[in-house]
């Protein structure tokens, strides 16, 4: 037992309950925007049950993965031609159907938004509770690919890494109803979080193709970076902050 308290297993962590949260943050804004098609008295409680089974898979996932991580990486098929060529193994398969299911969700989305006065009153029937923890703990697996294999990369021991991804939960509870909160308040803020949940989509299918070494019209597919997806998400904030104050001062001058 004292040799999990050493200070590299700390070190550890500590970085990996970083990463936990960093790597997090999409997964957190579709978990608010998704969490909001329930009843308005089930929100809450279906994004702490989804989250908390999500954990709980996750920690299976990690035990797996441990285990069987070439099989996740063997080849299930190849696929070749004119259009786009690609080796595909399991998971880059489970990062592509994230990408597709958020970008379908996101779009789907702002179409409902734009198709009536979606201030006033929301007319669609609540979606079923069990549809949207199904919904939660699916994505959550999906984004929890890449904190998973990053944790086995800093460390081998199987406690730190549980125990970081429970922090992670936990964390993640507590800032899900802030975030739905603050998207209630402001509504000009939940249009902006469809369209970044849009790019986490983009973000999953360059990754999936990536792992897939997808070639499309002979053009290899790579990864968007973290750093870009951040910047372009700071970029976006500003403008919209920039415009909706902007719109303010023409409806004073009005």
């Amino acid at each position: 037992m004292t040799e999990l308290f050493t200070i590299e297993n700390l070190l550890a962590l500590a970085m990996l309950t970083l990463l936990q949260a960093v790597l997090g943050l999409d997964n957190l804004l579709y978990i608010a925007l998704e969490s909001k098609r329930a009843e308005e008295k089930q929100q809450a409680r279906v994004r702490k049950i989804g989250i908390a089974v999500a954990v709980i898979l996750r920690i299976l996932l990690l035990f797996i993965l441990i285990r069987v991580i070439s099989y996740f990486q063997d080849t299930l098929f190849l696929f070749d031609s004119f259009i786009f060529s690609g080796n595909f193994n399991l998971h880059s398969i489970i990062v592509l159907f994230g990408g597709v299911f958020i970008i379908y969700t996101a779009t789907s989305e702002i179409f409902h938004m734009l198709s009536f006065d979606n201030t006033v009153n929301d007319a669609r029937e609540p979606k079923s509770t069990n549809a949207i923890i199904f919904s939660i703990i699916l994505m959550n697996l999906v984004f929890s690919f890449d904190s998973i294999l990053a944790a086995m990369a800093l460390t081998d021991v199987f406690t730190i890494m549980a125990v970081a991804i429970v922090i992670g939960g936990l964390l993640m509870i507590w800032l899900a109803d802030r975030v739905t909160e603050f998207l209630k308040k402001n509504r000009m803020f939940e249009v902006l979080g469809l369209f970044i949940l849009f790019i986490v989509g983009i973000m999953l299918l360059s990754e999936g193709g990536h792992l897939a070494n997808m070639h499309l019209f002979g053009n290899e597919i790579t990864p968007m970076s973290k750093t870009t997806f951040y910047f372009v998400i700071g970029v976006l904030i500003v403008i919209d902050i920039v415009q909706s104050r902007y719109q303010k001062k023409l409806l004073i001058k009005k």
